[in-house]
């Protein structure tokens, strides 16, 4: 858990909201909004996790959720309603979806897991670009050459370092929902 983490939490009952964001300020930074223009407003780069009610008046959490798909934010949008789910949810482009009511600590965990699913997928790209790198140097370049040059040794061990990050995760995932959550992930990037 990582305390540089922003967390925004978004819904219309301002008790709930203060809620959530009292439970989740002892692991990450948490900001609330209490409407769909409000989340719009604080809404930044910095954001890696939106908790979205689904019904609130005016913006919506549909609306808002689209909003920021269309502005191109890359954050992680559990959506935390009283509204169960239908099949509207197919095309809908959140990360997770929790009915309320939600407890303390199925709210941590979501938490925990769309922002550790997100580091995954950002180590598993980074990973592959410099695997592609590596092999493309060492199918041009000599071995000498490739043993002499202090970058391609950094590059070696980067790509090392990744796999094991890489590795550990996957061995982390405990149930089905964990790797259709990390690979769905990875699919809708490329």
């Amino acid at each position: 858990m990582s305390e540089d983490l922003e967390v925004l939490v978004v819904d219309d009952e301002a008790r709930l909201a203060d809620l959530f964001a009292a439970w989740l300020q002892s692991e990450w930074s948490v900001d609330t909004a209490y409407d769909g223009e409000e989340a719009l407003e604080k809404m930044g780069n910095s954001v890696e996790v939106v908790l979205l009610d689904r019904r609130m008046p005016g913006l919506s959490g549909d609306e808002v959720l689209a909003k920021i798909r269309d502005a191109g934010y890359d954050s992680r949008v559990v959506m935390v309603t009283a509204v169960d789910p239908d099949f509207d949810i197919i095309e809908m482009g959140f990360d997770d979806y929790l009915v309320k009511p939600v407890s303390k600590d199925e709210l941590v965990e979501i938490v925990d897991d769309v922002a550790d699913r997100s580091e995954y997928e950002s180590d598993i790209q980074e990973y592959y670009a410099l695997v592609s790198k590596k092999a493309l140097l060492e199918s041009e370049k000599a071995d000498r050459e490739l043993a002499d040059n202090e970058e391609y040794q950094n590059l070696r061990e980067r790509v090392a370092e990744l796999e094991e990050r890489v590795d550990e995760t996957v061995s982390g995932m405990t149930s089905h929902d964990d790797f259709v959550g990390a690979f769905q992930d990875l699919q809708t990037e490329n």
